[in-house]
C-alpha cells in the first residue's frame, strides 16, 4: 500500500537533516509505504535490496541464531533507517528487520540509494553517522540484556517506544515482546502485571474475537510515572529521548 507523501512529508529525521539540494536527489526515487506489523523488511544473510526511512512506527533488528531463536539487538524509528549501509556498497543484512509497531516509511531501492550516496557527501555522511549511533545502541542493548532484570529491560523498551511513537498507547503482543526480550511469553505476562501493579503501566487484552496467537495487548504508559521510571534502572542514570542514555 502506498501513502500520500504530502501527509508524511520529511518526518524522518535523517531525511529532514539533508540540505534541500541533496534531498532533491533522493526525492524522485522515494516511495511512501505502509509498514504493516509483523512485516519482514530484510532477512539476515540476504542481500539488502531496499532502504527504509520510517516516519512513524518501530522496526526491530533481530539477531537470529542457527537453531532459529532470535533476540532484538536494536530498534529503529523515525530517527533512523533500515538498510542504510547499502549506501556504502553492496551489503548483506546482519540482522532480520521486523516491523514491531505499524507505521509508515519512505522506501528506495538500495542501488539507487547507493548512486545518490556516491554523488552526495551529505547523504554519505548521514549513513556513516547513523551507523555509529546504531552501533552505540547495539552495545547498550547488549549491556542491558546481560546486566538488568527483565522488568528493567521491558521498561526500557516501552519508554523507547513511547518516545518514538509520541503516544502513551502502544498496541503490541506479549509474543512479540517475548521475542524482543529473549524470554518466554509467560515471563512477559508476569512482568507486565508487576509493572501494572506498581502503577507504571496499564494494559489490557483486545476484546475482539481473534485467534489467541494474533490477539494483541494494548499498553498505556502513565504520564506521571514514566519520567520517574527513566531514573529507576541500575546505576542511577537517566534514559533520554529514544533511550540514548541507556
Amino acid at each position: 500500500m502506498e501513502l500520500d507523501r504530502s501527509r508524511t512529508g520529511r518526518r524522518n529525521l535523517l531525511l529532514a537533516s539533508l540540505p534541500a539540494k541533496d534531498f532533491a536527489l533522493l526525492a524522485p526515487q522515494l516511495k511512501d509505504i505502509v509498514l504493516e506489523q509483523g512485516a519482514v523488511l530484510q532477512e539476515q544473510g540476504e542481500r539488502i535490496d531496499q532502504v527504509y526511512f520510517p516516519h512513524d512506527g518501530i522496526v526491530s533488528l533481530l539477531a537470529v541464531m542457527r537453531q532459529g531463536d532470535a533476540i532484538e539487538t536494536a530498534t529503529i524509528g523515525y530517527e533512523g533507517a533500515v538498510g542504510s549501509f547499502a549506501g556504502l556498497g553492496m551489503r548483506r543484512a546482519h540482522t532480520r528487520a521486523v516491523v514491531q509497531v505499524s507505521g509508515s516509511a519512505s522506501r528506495i531501492a538500495a542501488s539507487r540509494f547507493r548512486k545518490v550516496a556516491e554523488e552526495s557527501e551529505a547523504v554519505c555522511r548521514i549513513v556513516v553517522r547513523y551507523g555509529e549511533m546504531l552501533l552505540i545502541q547495539v552495545q547498550q542493548t547488549a549491556a542491558c540484556n546481560a546486566l538488568h532484570p527483565v522488568e528493567a529491560r521491558l521498561s526500557r523498551w516501552l519508554l523507547q517506544a513511547r518516545d518514538r511513537l509520541e503516544s502513551n498507547n502502544i498496541k503490541l503482543t506479549h509474543e512479540f515482546l517475548s521475542q524482543m526480550l529473549g524470554v518466554r511469553r509467560t515471563t512477559v505476562t508476569v512482568v507486565a502485571n508487576m509493572l501494572q501493579q506498581a502503577g507504571l503501566i496499564r494494559y489490557h487484552r483486545d476484546r475482539n474475537h481473534r485467534p489467541a496467537r494474533a490477539r494483541g495487548e494494548s499498553l498505556r504508559m502513565l504520564r506521571g510515572h514514566s519520567a520517574a521510571h527513566r531514573r529507576s534502572h541500575a546505576g542511577g542514570g537517566k534514559i533520554g529521548a529514544l533511550g540514548a542514555g541507556y
